[in-house]
């Protein structure tokens, strides 16, 4: 069947936004004139794509919504389920899988609702769930079922992404002398349970200080203690290091790893840009699995995962935790090493 008005719901959260991008590239060629929007929490939306792929932005402000009283709220659903209906859908696709995703799907006025396998908080019976051959697979390639369910042919893996030209002018200022070859690394995650010890951090910001090379701390704002511990930790001499952590956008921060020439992290949103834009990196994982979330399709991507044996279990809070620790900074460095180092 040939859609010609589609709304895709995907509002959150940074790297579940990039791991949808190639789907919607594959949906762009699929359905070339259609008109294709995109409903997303305002604070992601830098990061759609262009308007050859994306003819439409629709907003959803969660934290606009969470801060309203009750008749605001009321108002804000009707608003909304007025401005969907208006625009009169004839297919919805919810990569979201979520409650808050299904009641926007429910009331968008568009009788035909797909979404990804994972449908979860009954997502389920309000889009109808398509399950590909890759429903075990990484989070992308389920992603991708579903616009092969559609009767796009998918080729090879796409991200596209906007133009952060001017986003990487206003990041030269703030890196200063450091204009090329320096390694980002961005410590903080979303979960407690993923975040690579500061202490490690340190450890092998000082081994690469040996080495001479220019390292950018970066991140959110919600990161900056964790850059400060790192700063604090290290015995040695730390002037190679910029810390920019909570002073750039997310624009910006996006720029500034499309133009390093390695990237460190955990698994967080930064990584998933790192990978994106084909950068060589070291990922560390714990308690998620580099095999559904980790990068995708970047040959030059390199993971470590721990090596005890509740590697995955998927919790956001632990007892007993103690699975990233156990990658020990020696083991980073001696695969940064291994790999060449950064590339030119």
């Amino acid at each position: 069947m040939k859609y010609k008005n589609i709304l895709i719901i995907k509002m959150s959260s940074l790297g579940d936004i990039l791991h949808t991008l190639p789907s919607v590239a594959a949906l762009r060629k699929h359905f070339k004139n259609a008109k294709i929007s995109w409903l997303v929490h305002p604070q992601f939306s830098d990061f759609l794509p262009q308007k050859s792929v994306i003819d439409e932005i629709i907003y959803f402000d969660k934290e606009a919504f969470k801060r309203s009283s009750l008749p605001d709220k009321i108002r804000y659903f009707f608003n909304m389920r007025k401005t969907l209906c208006s625009k009169k859908f004839d297919l919805v696709i919810d990569m979201q899988g979520l409650f808050k995703s299904a009641v926007l799907s429910a009331i968008s006025g568009c009788k035909t609702r797909v979404g990804y396998c994972d449908m979860r908080e009954f997502s389920s019976l309000v889009s109808k769930p398509i399950c590909g051959k890759n429903r075990d697979a990484h989070v992308i390639e389920r992603y991708l079922d579903v616009v092969r369910f559609l009767g796009a042919d998918v080729k090879k893996i796409e991200f596209p992404m906007p133009d952060l030209s001017e986003a990487f002018e206003s990041v030269q200022t703030k890196l200063g002398k450091i204009k090329k070859r320096y390694i980002v690394i961005t410590p903080g995650t979303r979960w407690e349970t993923k975040e690579w010890p500061t202490k490690h951090y340190a450890k092998l910001c000082e081994m690469m200080m040996k080495d001479d090379l220019h390292i950018v701390l970066a991140g959110s704002k919600d990161d900056r203690q964790k850059s400060y511990d790192i700063l604090s930790l290290m015995s040695k001499n730390s002037k190679n290091i910029i810390d920019l952590t909570g002073k750039t956008n997310l624009s910006e921060l996006a720029a500034l790893i499309k133009n390093c020439t390695f990237f460190i992290s955990a698994d967080t949103g930064p990584l998933h840009f790192a990978s994106a834009f084909k950068k060589p990196l070291i990922a560390m994982y714990g308690p998620t699995l580099a095999s559904r979330t980790g990068p995708y399709a970047n040959k030059k991507a390199n993971v470590i995962v721990t090596p005890i044996s509740c590697a995955g279990c998927l919790k956001k809070k632990c007892s007993s935790w103690h699975c990233m620790e156990k990658i020990t900074p020696e083991t980073v460095y001696k695969i940064f090493k291994k790999i060449g180092q950064i590339d030119d």
